[in-house]
């Protein structure tokens, strides 16, 4: 058994204690529609340009995606209000600037609760690659692979407050300067 689905098992009794749910879909929402089940999510390539992330411009290209999300609720206008995502996805992380690059497996499971103000909290075990503009949170700026069990809290202004229960950070700009 991979060590990200034992964790996946634990991020399981999570969903289950903050919304007593399995994370099965539920028969209806708070409007009466039905959920759907598990559909792709799939991960789209960005590039980030020298200084927003790294000190050189950066590309982020998946090349396994697996990633699938299960909708567990929904506001009243139809948008998510809690989700779960899962799945391998492996990623390639390329200087733009070098060419040097390297592999990143981004393969963890994630319960997102959304606030109705933009906000987002994501409760994860696993890795998960992040993101962090300078001054945007409770890390440096960098692409920062996160791996363990921990909680990511994203303020509307998309400012993020990483709190970890287990586990390790690694800013990935540091493997191809």
């Amino acid at each position: 058994m991979r060590w990200t689905t034992r964790l996946g098992a634990a991020l399981a009794a999570v969903v289950l204690a903050v919304t007593g749910s399995t994370g099965a879909p539920a028969a209806a929402d708070e409007r009466g529609s039905q959920h759907g089940g598990w559909v792709p999510a799939p991960q789209e390539p960005f590039e980030q340009p020298a200084g927003a992330r790294c000190d050189f411009a950066v590309r982020v290209e998946p090349v396994v995606d697996e990633v699938r999300k299960l909708v567990l609720a929904v506001y009243p206008d139809g948008s998510p209000r809690r989700e779960l995502y899962t799945g391998a996805l492996i990623s390639v992380v390329t200087n733009l600037e070098t060419g040097a690059s390297t592999e990143v497996d981004a393969s963890g499971t994630a319960f997102v609760e959304y606030g109705p103000d933009g906000s987002m909290t994501w409760y994860v075990t696993g890795p998960v690659l992040f993101g962090f503009r300078e001054n945007g949170g409770s890390l440096p700026r960098g692409l920062w692979l996160i791996d363990g069990v921990y909680v990511v809290e994203f303020a509307p202004t998309l400012e993020k407050t990483l709190t970890m229960v287990h586990g390790t950070t690694h800013d990935v700009c540091t493997d191809l300067d």
